[in-house]
């Protein structure tokens, strides 16, 4: 059996192809999205979020394409002039790079690759939102809540905006801390891609509908008024990834089977050993080399001119990782640490990486 490590799209979780096939008997992918079957689908999957990620009942959940175009909408919703983005790889970089391409004044706070901000002394920014990205997932570094809790203790203000695409369902976040955090499915909960969550609370609501008032273009269809307006109701704005919807559904509830506690336990026990073989290989070592700062979820190798050839070796065994991104991508492995990835795959992987000379 081949195992994708890579970190998105991942490993489908074990339960997608049978609840594929009750969809299909069903005839799931081609109900009305304003049908009564269609709005229990819809709550089942949002109220199944909020219990299995602990978000408040004051949050609004939506669905959107993908995460990157939760990027564009949340700084046409909720950005009027300024924002800051905390910077430490190319998908952090990628969230400043639209709020400058929408015309908004965005500010870089930039560390380098492979680092987190422990450096980096916060202040009030006097900036209208901030962008963190909670799990970095071009090179494998990840944020704390309390790291967090400090930007929003000095900025009360602003709006906190948290891109956990790579990271959800495994951190504990808390989510009094933020305002607005986002994911896509093909990652942490295993499902093809095609869907973006997208979760804000009545702070968001609030500054949307204040831009709105002021005649400032906030999206058309895709505006959070516009899309609250619906998720009342369970419904969407238009047609909308049905299947995704359904299956996300379905596995959220397999997570809360499976218990929340579990999950955590399993992907830092899977993270130890990969990192523990890492850091006593004799020639591959881990990237990210603060504790502190290691993702739980992607885990970086650098391999160097030894990167192809591990590709190669671990790929001949049914196992495959991702490339390294971006200007690392010949030198790197990233390997992605998520529910769908069984800790007896991780033991091979650990074994094979010791035996790789």
């Amino acid at each position: 059996m081949n195992v994708n490590f890579t970190p998105g799209p991942s490993q489908l979780f074990y339960t997608v192809a049978d609840h594929a096939k009750v969809a299909f008997k069903e005839g799931i992918p081609s109900i009305s999205h304003r049908s009564k079957k269609f709005e229990s689908i819809f709550q089942k999957a949002t109220d199944g979020l909020k219990e299995l990620l602990g978000v408040p009942s004051d949050y609004a959940i939506f669905f959107t394409s993908s995460a990157t175009e939760i990027w564009e909408k949340s700084i046409q919703n909720l950005v009027e002039t300024s924002s800051v983005h905390f910077v430490n790889g190319a998908f952090s970089n990628r969230y400043f790079e639209i709020a400058t391409q929408l015309g908004k004044k965005a500010v870089k706070i930039e560390v380098p690759l492979g680092q987190n901000f422990a450096s980096v002394a916060i202040e009030n920014y006097a900036s209208e939102l901030i962008a963190i990205t909670q799990n970095e997932t071009s090179t494998g570094v990840s944020i704390t809540n309390a790291f967090i809790q400090e930007v929003r203790a000095k900025n009360p203000q602003a709006i906190i905006a948290i891109d956990a695409v790579s990271s959800l369902p495994y951190p504990a976040l808390d989510y009094t801390l933020a305002d607005t955090v986002f994911f896509s499915v093909q990652k942490g909960f295993g499902l093809p891609a095609g869907l973006g969550v997208w979760m804000v609370n009545p702070k968001c609501i609030a500054k949307a509908e204040s831009l709105q008032k002021k005649g400032i273009s906030i999206g058309s269809y895709h505006n959070i008024p516009t899309l609250l307006l619906n998720a009342k109701k369970n419904q969407t704005t238009e047609t909308p990834n049905v299947l995704g919807i359904y299956l996300l559904s379905c596995v959220v509830e397999d997570f809360l089977r499976i218990g929340i506690k579990k999950i955590r336990q399993e992907t830092d026990y899977k993270a130890a050993i990969l990192y523990q073989a890492l850091a006593n290989h004799s020639i591959i070592k881990p990237f990210v080399t603060d504790p502190a700062a290691q993702s739980k979820t992607v885990i970086v190798a650098d391999a160097g001119e030894h990167t192809s050839r591990l590709s190669e070796f671990l790929a001949t065994r049914g196992l495959y990782a991702g490339d390294g991104y971006g200007q690392l991508k010949k030198s790197q492995l990233r390997f992605a640490n998520f529910p769908a990835h069984s800790k007896e795959q991780f033991e091979l992987l650990v074994d094979l990486i010791g035996e790789f000379k």
